[in-house]
């Protein structure tokens, strides 16, 4: 199959910066749509890239979007919700929107970001749940018209993330002792760069039609030492008060309710399972994959030893 111009769905996003600056490397075209171009020049500069201004995702103006484009990426998310219908909406609905859009357009390829221990039916909260459901729709409605391939990755790291940054700002704003939800919940972080590689390498890949990838960093971690290791990195000493199970839902119906919604119970029903690969995970596409410790320090800085010395092996 050959692939010539891409629809980025969620391209001005952390993850999709970095996948337009991969495929535009490999001198793909890529569409990004946005409501508001106007604040994403910086992503102009890169070599075939179109800015399209749209007002909603509906399926004619996913429609319209398509057009042209031989593939589609969809990387549209939320973690948090504002009402009962957000997470339904953007993930299993918005699916459906792009595989009739997709399907009306002649897209011949999707790639459908999904997350790890998505599922409509074991998921332990709505967030994995409503993933679940979306990412079976991706494949079953887009089945008979696209190639579809789906990824689940665990916390995802790299420049301009919004876990490791979002620790280090509130490490930096807290006097030396920090309460921690869950402390015990595991992770197996992914660098960035190593999952735009995946997503690069599938899209021209027969093997990957119609299968669901995890997508794992090479080390497992507790919530606990990843914070840990951000406040090494900073340079800022803290002492962190692991909370059981009782005080973190208490801690996580207080802090739904704060702007921004930095902690949430549907967050915490979450962190109820392990976000883990059961398996091989980046190795099956040739990629080494990289460890938090050879890229945070490279763009999180700080006063910290590892903060000076650390840096990035390979950049986007």
């Amino acid at each position: 199959m050959k692939i010539e111009k891409v629809c980025i769905l969620g391209g001005t996003g952390f993850v999709g910066r970095h996948l337009a600056a991969r495929l535009a490397e490999q001198g793909l075209r890529c569409r990004i749509p946005s409501r508001h171009p106007q604040r994403h020049k910086d992503l102009r500069v890169l070599p075939g890239v179109e800015l399209a201004a749209v007002d909603n995702l509906e399926v004619y103006e996913l429609k319209k979007l398509f057009n042209g484009c031989d593939a589609v990426i969809n990387l549209i998310g939320i973690l948090n919700a504002n009402n009962d219908d957000d997470f339904r909406r953007i993930h299993v609905d918005l699916v459906d929107s792009i595989t009739d859009a997709g399907r009306e357009a002649g897209v011949k390829r999707l790639l459908h970001m999904s997350a790890l221990n998505a599922s409509a039916s074991q998921g332990s909260s709505e967030y994995l749940r409503s993933k679940g459901e979306g990412e079976n729709q991706a494949h079953t409605r887009g089945h008979a018209a696209m190639c579809v391939t789906s990824f689940r990755p665990s916390v995802i790291f790299g420049p301009g993330d919004s876990f490791f940054n979002r620790f280090a700002g509130l490490l930096r704003s807290t006097p030396g002792v920090i309460p921690l939800a869950c402390p015990e919940a595991r992770f197996q972080p992914v660098y960035v760069g190593d999952v735009v590689e995946a997503f690069s390498r599938s899209l021209t890949d027969r093997c990957t039609w119609e299968r669901h990838f995890e997508l794992c960093g090479p080390r497992i971690y507790s919530l606990r030492e990843l914070v840990e290791y951000t406040g090494e990195v900073i340079g800022k000493k803290i002492r962190i008060l692991g909370l059981n199970p009782s005080l973190s839902r208490f801690q996580a119906r207080m802090m739904e309710y704060l702007p921004g919604k930095p902690f949430t119970y549907d967050n915490y029903l979450s962190m109820q399972q392990d976000s883990v690969c059961q398996g091989e995970s980046l190795t099956q596409w040739g990629i080494q994959p990289h460890g938090v410790e050879e890229v945070v320090p490279g763009y999180l800085g700080g006063g910290g030893e590892r903060g000076r010395y650390g840096q990035l092996r390979r950049p986007l």
